[in-house]
C-alpha cells in the first residue's frame, strides 16, 4: 500500500514526521520543517497515499513558503513537488508491470498501481506532456499515453 510504505519511507530514511489531523475541506496536506499533515478526513488510503507522495515530493524539490499560489515561483514549487510524486508513485516501470500483469481499464489500473484514477490520469498526463504521445522503455516496449498502453517490440 504505497501510503504505508511512504509514511515509512518519509520517517526511516528522511526524518519526518508525519500527523492526520483535522484540515479545511480545501487542504489535503501540508508540509513544513520534516513535519507533513495529513487531512484526516480524506476517506481512504489511496488517496491519502496520492496526498503523501506530493507532500513528500515538497520535501525533496521546495523551499520556503509556498503556500500564496498567487506567485509564480510557488506555483511553479508546487507543480514540481506534484511531478516529483507522479514519478515516484508511478515510474514508467509499473506501466509495464501492470501489462505484464494483464491489467486492463483505467479503473483496474489504477488499483493495481494504488492511486485514485485522478492521480493516475495526472501522472499520465505529465509523460506525455514530458515525452509526447510514447515513451520507448528498455528497448523491449513501447508506453503510450493517449491512450494509455503497453507495446512489446522486442
Amino acid at each position: 500500500m504505497l501510503y504505508e510504505e511512504l509514511l515509512d519511507e518519509a520517517y526511516t530514511q528522511h526524518n519526518i514526521h508525519t500527523y492526520e489531523k483535522p484540515l479545511s475541506s480545501r487542504t489535503k496536506g501540508l508540509y513544513s520543517d520534516k513535519i507533513i499533515w495529513i487531512n484526516k478526513f480524506i476517506p481512504t488510503y489511496t488517496e491519502k497515499g496520492c496526498v503523501m507522495v506530493e507532500e513528500l515530493g515538497h520535501h525533496h524539490t521546495s523551499v520556503g513558503n509556498i503556500l500564496d499560489q498567487r506567485h509564480v515561483v510557488s506555483r511553479r514549487q508546487e507543480l514540481r513537488a506534484r511531478q516529483w510524486g507522479h514519478g515516484r508513485a508511478i515510474p514508467l516501470c509499473r506501466f509495464i508491470e501492470a501489462h505484464k500483469a494483464k491489467v486492463s481499464g483505467r479503473n483496474d489500473l489504477a488499483a493495481y498501481l494504488g492511486v485514485t484514477e485522478e492521480f493516475l490520469q495526472e501522472t499520465v498526463d505529465r509523460y506525455r506532456d514530458k515525452y509526447g504521445l510514447y515513451k520507448r522503455f528498455d528497448d523491449k516496449f513501447i508506453v503510450g499515453f493517449d491512450p494509455v498502453e503497453v507495446l512489446e517490440i522486442g
